[in-house]
């Protein structure tokens, strides 16, 4: 009986962690679907890293295109919460002029791949990397999840502070318009 008892102790240890698992995610607050217009656009700061593929990727190169731009980490939960809904954008709009670019700050390619694994579905946008988080100071990033809409002339048009469910309506549609 006593080689039973490890194993036991084990399954109710699952359990519990499990149930607080689902507690937890069920307190969370919902994502929300409203993007902040910027009242006086900008043309969007510098934006220059390499993707996971160590490619050089310039926000310059997508000028003519609506581009969102995500500054996330894996570590924060609603930057978890909304890239699958990123996703679901990405290839909603992908034939609408729309790319999206999320900043991974802070972190390293193998900790950002053994996260993707547990997103549904996977990103398939390019996903960059900020080790040295230099572009918050640039961008004027204060938290995370931060995101910028960056409209087809390099301009600043909307952002979004905390987590957003991107494939809703309202925010497809709002930046579906920039790029018509």
């Amino acid at each position: 009986m006593q080689s039973k008892s490890p194993a036991r102790a084990l399954q109710i240890l699952l359990l519990c962690f499990l149930w607080a698992s689902a507690l937890q995610a069920q307190d969370l607050p919902p994502l929300t679907h409203k993007l902040t217009p910027i009242r006086t656009p900008s043309v969007a700061p510098d934006l220059i890293f390499h993707n996971m593929d160590e490619e050089k990727v310039d926000l310059k190169d997508y000028r003519g295109k609506v581009v969102v731009v995500n500054f996330w980490a894996t570590w924060c939960p609603p930057c978890r919460r909304e890239m699958g809904s990123m996703e679901r954008l990405y290839q909603a709009t992908r034939d609408s002029n729309v790319e999206i670019l999320a900043v991974n700050i802070g972190e390293d390619l193998d900790t950002v791949f053994s996260f993707l694994g547990t997103v549904e579905p996977s990103p398939t946008f390019p996903l960059l990397f900020d080790t040295d988080a230099v572009s918050m100071k640039q961008w004027k990033v204060k938290g995370l999840p931060t995101t910028y809409i960056v409209d087809s002339e390099g301009r600043l048009a909307y952002r979004a502070i905390g987590g957003r469910e991107f494939d809703h309506p309202a925010i497809r549609k709002a930046i579906t318009a920039l790029g018509q």
